[in-house]
């Protein structure tokens, strides 16, 4: 398959060039593009659930107050990091408690 030249400096690019495909090459072409989507999306969910979190923040989306927050972290109920007085929660983790405590459904 051919592709038409490429633009140089000297020569401006076309404004529209045509190519023509088997229709059996662009399904696969397609279907191809089709899975690197689905992997895409699967891999940025995947990694949304690796994201850590600040404290404030985790507390705020679980809508508890600070003392409440701190209880969940004396008691171990959600698993945290702390780097000096900064603590961080997996949102993964934030997810499964949620999960986990779901009432109904």
């Amino acid at each position: 398959m051919k592709f038409p030249p490429k633009a140089t400096s000297q020569q401006p690019a076309p404004s529209m060039t045509m190519i023509m495909v088997p229709e059996e090459e662009w399904r696969n072409l397609h279907d191809t593009l089709e899975q690197i989507i689905d992997l895409i999306t699967q891999r940025n969910a995947d990694d949304s659930n690796s994201e850590w979190i600040e404290s404030d923040e985790a507390r705020k989306l679980l809508g508890v107050s600070p003392k409440t927050w701190q209880n969940y972290r004396d008691q171990r109920l959600i698993p945290f990091s702390q780097i000096g007085r900064k603590i961080y929660v997996n949102r993964a983790d934030l997810d499964a408690f949620l999960r986990n405590h779901r009432i109904g459904g």
